[in-house]
């Protein structure tokens, strides 16, 4: 099976994926470099026949059929699509897929299928709280179940955090078994993985972004950065750290409590407010001259002499 990406793109001006290539082939797990939140998803949706293009086409093995794209083609752990709730426990999501690949799907069998790759003791486990390697694996075996399913598009795994090193094998190791697969990644594992030995025999990685070249940064590896755009990267970062740090030293309490919440926010703006009126008349004034209405300087001139006739007739 080849699946050729060919110019394709979504959106107006390319903003929801800009013109993108690439191609997937039987038996090679390839890596596609895809930035921001929505691309990702996008790109994946379009490779899998799941969404069609605003321009350039999809085929498969040289003709242009969704359907039958759709049919060989998953599309795994794709976010707000075909990921699954992190709440959710691993033998529900196990459970879940096992009915739509036509198997038993009882929480028995869930459990045994779990069982079967090494994972029994994860069955309770929210899949939000599974390492990273472990949640490509549970997902890409799910879905390579299904009879007709001859590859895979895997989306962004790095967001779950982890070694990429981790999840690019086992993405490898479906491709050796014949599978087409494509992982869907940004930047950072992208230069991790294409330093690696078994990357560096594939070719370079496609861009879904923009338009990129390599660029060496001081340790040697390579980054890709915007061709059209590499002269406006560096000057803005020191200039807009001139007024970005005393907008810090004057607010520093109000960005420290919207981390949290909004409600501490808001008193955090107040209390400041409040005290400071409240300090001054505090540090003036003693607690004897509070109750005191007129003044207290002839209080106390009036008191002294009467304790020292006091004292003195007696």
């Amino acid at each position: 099976m080849r699946i050729a990406v060919h110019e394709v793109s979504k959106g107006k001006k390319g903003h929801a994926l800009p013109t993108t290539s690439l191609e997937i082939e039987t038996g090679h797990a390839r890596f596609v470099l895809a930035e921001t939140e929505l691309r990702p998803t996008v790109l994946g949706l379009i490779a899998t026949g799941r969404m069609r293009p605003d321009s350039g086409r999809v085929t498969i093995d040289g003709t242009r059929n969704d359907r039958d794209l759709r049919r060989r083609m998953a599309l795994v752990d794709a976010p707000e699509v075909s990921d699954p709730h992190p709440g959710v426990t691993l033998a529900a999501v196990v459970g879940e897929e096992l009915m739509f690949a036509g198997l038993p799907a009882t929480p028995l069998h869930a459990r045994r299928w779990l069982e079967q790759i090494g994972f029994a003791e994860l069955a309770s486990q929210p899949i939000g709280t599974i390492k990273p390697s472990v949640r490509v694996r549970v997902m890409a075996e799910l879905a390579v179940l299904r009879d007709d399913v001859e590859g895979f598009v895997l989306v962004s795994p790095d967001r779950h955090g982890g070694r990429p090193e981790g999840w690019w094998r086992i993405a490898s190791e479906f491709a050796d078994r014949g599978f087409a697969v494509l992982v869907i990644v940004g930047g950072s594992a992208a230069a991790v993985i294409e330093q690696l030995p078994e990357a560096l025999e594939t070719d370079y990685p496609s861009n879904a972004t923009v338009p990129v070249r390599p660029l060496a940064d001081i340790t040697g590896s390579t980054t890709a950065i915007d061709a059209g755009q590499d002269e406006e990267l560096l000057p803005p970062l020191d200039d807009e750290r001139a007024p970005a740090e005393p907008e810090r030293d004057e607010t520093p309490p109000p960005d420290e409590h919207r981390v949290s919440s909004q409600a501490p926010a808001a008193s955090s703006l107040n209390d400041p407010e409040a005290t400071e009126p409240v300090a001054e008349p505090v540090e003036a004034t003693t607690p004897d001259d509070v109750p005191s209405t007129s003044s207290g300087t002839e209080d106390t001139a009036t008191d002294h002499p009467t304790e020292t006739e006091n004292g003195a007739e007696r």
